[in-house]
């Protein structure tokens, strides 16, 4: 088939980047099975199983050098995926033919590669978060003083900072993190459990039910799963013929809580760019509309939209998957898996490459966000001014009634004839506020609270020990494509 005529997902062409794409890939699942392969002869041979040096060496001298296409031609005959690269590898190692996959099942090797893809696709995904964190950390040191207006049910409120709001979205996504975290510390390697998870075939190859067999089967579980470095005390205890399927549902909505975080942080960039406030990078020869050559479409925040949409939707068929494994599994969970597993891993890899390109180049209109804010300031500052002219000597009710009609007619001038705020005209002109300096109750900083304070707290508090346990991944600056 041409390749024109072959669907490609757009995961893969235009959002995934090579290293995440790389853990997904074929030579990094089947480059594991083999490596699964040679763990399990090595430490069945450890165990006084009949296993030669020359065997153990020709499966170590084929880890790579994968016959796609006669793996492809066996699948065809067997109508099974393992059996095919295990007749393969046998080809390539035909010494080592009698001994490859001795004992085993094929969730063998399908559950622990799959749990090292997780492993290593959940210490990309942090690594990235991290980094996006802390990118809004530096912007929401550089502004946490610069006073914009705020929002409550998208209608004008209390003003708040621009650095505190950026704050606001770092702590989401350190919320994520955290969630990413547990999941790294918490993953469990499947090991060498046996057809049903009962450990019988290997029982049955160190000689049946002795005590002896019974302590080399627990040596044979936790010797392959040192030699796949993982620590062989985080294995699971028990398993059917899989890991446990809610893993699954749990590893997704760890990248849900991201994708929600980030959906978040580019609506509210989206929302902000259309009152020219806050804007993503835009590049030079960049392209805003095909028909109105004036726009700057904040694409890349939409794109954050769309997939962090599509990971969020995924993640009902991983825990559907999982109570539907009928008593110690059932096959149905493979084909489903294919796509639930890699796919919002290579989504979220995409919605985090874009969230670093932009938290790293935001563009701020200070003249704008002050202009926007002085339209409404005027009504946000009433209450002070009130307090300054009942200490000049005024009644409180007697001035409450004046700033509520000026402020009434004020509002119905905006509104219904598009004019300026001229609140502060007319209260010039009332005798009960001539002792009141009205401009000095005006100024911006007097009504953002501690929100400066605040964001220093939560650099300290927060971003600074994520940038510790980070240090080394924050050097690394993806090239990105976005």
């Amino acid at each position: 088939m041409d390749p024109d005529q072959r669907y490609e997902s757009p995961l893969s062409t235009r959002n995934a980047s090579p290293r995440m794409q790389a853990v997904w890939s074929p030579r990094k699942r089947f480059g594991t099975w083999r490596r699964l392969w040679l763990a399990l002869a090595q430490a069945q041979k450890e165990l006084g199983l009949e296993i030669t040096d020359q065997q153990i060496s020709e499966l170590k001298a084929h880890l790579d050098d994968i016959d796609y296409a006669a793996a492809a031609d066996y699948e065809k005959k067997l109508r099974h995926d393992v059996m095919a690269h295990v007749h393969t590898l046998g080809d390539a190692a035909p010494s080592a033919r009698p001994i490859i996959h001795l004992g085993a099942t094929s969730q063998f090797v399908n559950c622990n590669t799959e749990l090292i893809q997780i492993r290593d696709a959940l210490t990309i995904v942090a690594e990235k978060l991290a980094a996006a964190i802390d990118r809004l950390g530096c912007f929401a040191q550089q502004h946490k003083a610069l006073p914009t207006l705020g929002f409550t049910h998208f209608q004008p409120a209390q003003p708040t900072t621009v650095g505190k709001r950026a704050a606001v979205w770092a702590q989401d996504l350190a919320i994520a993190l955290e969630e990413v975290e547990h999941r790294l510390a918490s993953l469990r390697f499947r090991g060498v459990k046996g057809t049903t998870g009962t450990q019988a075939s290997f029982l049955a190859l160190f000689g049946g039910d002795t005590p002896e067999a019974h302590e080399k089967v627990e040596q044979l579980d936790r010797l392959v799963t040192e030699k796949m470095g993982w620590d062989p005390d985080k294995r699971f205890a028990v398993t059917g013929q899989t890991y446990p399927r809610v893993v699954d549902g749990l590893v997704v909505s760890s990248l849900a809580a991201i994708a929600s975080a980030a959906q978040k942080f580019a609506t509210d960039v989206r929302l902000l760019a259309s009152r020219k406030e806050i804007e993503e990078p835009f590049e030079k020869s960049q392209i805003g509309s095909s028909a109105m050559a004036y726009k700057r479409n904040p694409m890349r925040c939409e794109r954050i939209c769309g997939l962090s949409r599509f990971v969020i939707g995924m993640t009902q068929t991983p825990f559907v998957t999982a109570s539907e494994q009928w008593l110690e599994r059932t096959l149905d969970d493979s084909s489903a898996r294919r796509l639930t597993l890699p796919e919002p891993f290579l989504a979220i890899d995409g919605v985090l490459d874009l969230l670093v390109n932009v938290t790293s180049g935001l563009v701020v209109y200070e003249k704008t966000i002050a202009a926007n804010l002085a339209a409404e300031l005027p009504f946000m500052a009433t209450e002070n001014i009130l307090m300054a002219a009942v200490q000049a000597g005024g009644d409180r009710q007697t001035l409450h009634e004046v700033i509520r009609t000026h402020s009434q007619a004020a509002a119905q001038r905006v509104k219904t004839e598009g004019s300026s705020n001229d609140l502060l005209d007319r209260l010039h002109e009332e005798p009960a506020f001539k002792g009141v300096d009205l401009n000095a109750a005006l100024e911006p900083s007097q009504f953002v609270g501690r929100a400066p304070q605040q964001v220093d707290a939560f650099i300290q508090q927060v971003v600074e020990p994520i940038r510790k346990r980070y240090a080394k991944a924050l050097k690394y600056d993806p090239t990105l494509s976005v």
